[in-house]
């Protein structure tokens, strides 16, 4: 009897887009305390284009499966496997995999996930979502009425910020391009386009008491321009992945010279991945409560685009235009309606 097979995307070689293609794999059975995981909706993001480029230390070898976090429903499992069940929905944060018709995860590793969810609404909270909320709460320690600032609003981890900010009735200033400070507004925020306008200036002129935090996951030389912004008390969040280890490590000593000086204020840097390898149970407790939130219709991310899961390159393509507000998915076929279009259109803010 022959081996059933399911497809996934692979990085051939490093490049663009088009060096993304679909093979064929053998459908083995789950190991031991594994489950396979039939995925219905696959997040595309940044660190999936990082990754392909091999832009930034640590990124894996070619040929490689993207693909930062899954949401699918259990198709097996595994000898001594407790927790999980056939039908059971759950997520993965993979980092690398989520490409693929089939992904095999160890029971220790499962996310639950309440079912009555939309699976393409429910995995841009693995990643985009975890990193803003984390923030907020873990490393800026946010409250009712402060002021921040969000350096790029408008991709996946910016809307995020603008979603959970507004729960959190928070100020809110965000950099973005002219042509999406739409979605900026509809949240609340102050737009700021960061091609015409000084940032600083605006932020001084609106809050000349100073910012209580800024979130940067841009990169580049905000640091320097955005310190004095803060008030004493504030915080500077730095988050996404350098593009070099010496940036990493120059980044490093800055926060911490910075740190040392009796100024009241604060650099931090944010890591998900990093931090999920030394204590797995707060992203559990906050993985929770973001469902939770989604499921009570408190946030909803926006969702610019959805393709089929074999489309990889076409969505990826997109993404690296630079013209994508919030976020793009790959969705299983049974996504699909029955004329083989996405059975759900761009969603915003509700």
């Amino acid at each position: 009897m022959k081996p059933m097979k399911y497809k996934r995307v692979v990085v051939a070689k490093r490049g663009p887009p088009e060096n993304l293609q679909i093979t064929e794999c053998d459908l083995r059975d789950p190991a031991a305390k594994e489950v396979r995981v039939k995925v219905l909706a696959t997040s595309v993001c940044l660190p999936d284009v990082q990754a392909r480029y091999g832009l930034g230390p640590f990124q894996p070898k070619v040929p490689f499966v993207p693909g930062y976090a899954i949401v699918g429903t259990v198709d097996a499992v595994g000898l001594g496997v407790s927790d999980a069940a056939p039908g059971d929905r759950v997520a993965g944060y993979l980092v690398l995999g989520g490409y693929s018709e089939y992904v095999y995860l160890r029971e220790d590793r499962i996310i639950p996930v309440p079912p009555s969810l939309n699976p393409a609404e429910a995995v841009p909270l693995l990643l985009n979502y975890i990193v803003a909320y984390q923030i907020l709460r873990r490393s800026a320690k946010i409250k009712a009425g402060d002021k921040v600032l969000i350096i790029g609003a408008s991709g996946g981890c910016g809307t995020a910020f603008l979603d959970l900010g507004r729960l959190a009735q928070l100020t809110m200033y965000g950099m973005a391009s002219k042509s999406k400070h739409a979605i900026l507004a509809e949240y609340g925020a102050t737009p700021i386009d960061y091609r015409t306008e000084d940032f600083a200036e605006v932020i001084r002129r609106a809050e000349p008491g100073g910012l209580d935090a800024i979130f940067n996951g841009m990169g580049g030389d905000y640091l320097d321009r955005a310190l004095p912004l803060l008030r004493r008390g504030g915080t500077f969040v730095g988050y996404g992945n350098p593009l070099s280890t010496r940036a990493t490590l120059g980044l490093l000593a800055k926060m911490f010279a910075f740190n040392l000086l009796p100024n009241g204020r604060r650099i931090k840097l944010y890591g998900a991945t990093a931090f999920l390898l030394f204590n797995r149970k707060p992203f559990v407790e906050d993985w929770a409560i973001l469902f939770r939130l989604l499921q009570e219709a408190k946030i909803r991310p926006v969702i610019s685009g959805e393709f089929p899961l074999l489309e990889a390159a076409r969505a990826n393509a997109l993404l690296e235009s630079g013209q994508v507000v919030g976020n793009l998915v790959l969705v299983a076929p049974e996504m699909l309606d029955a004329s083989g279009t996405i059975s759900a259109g761009p969603r915003r803010p509700g």
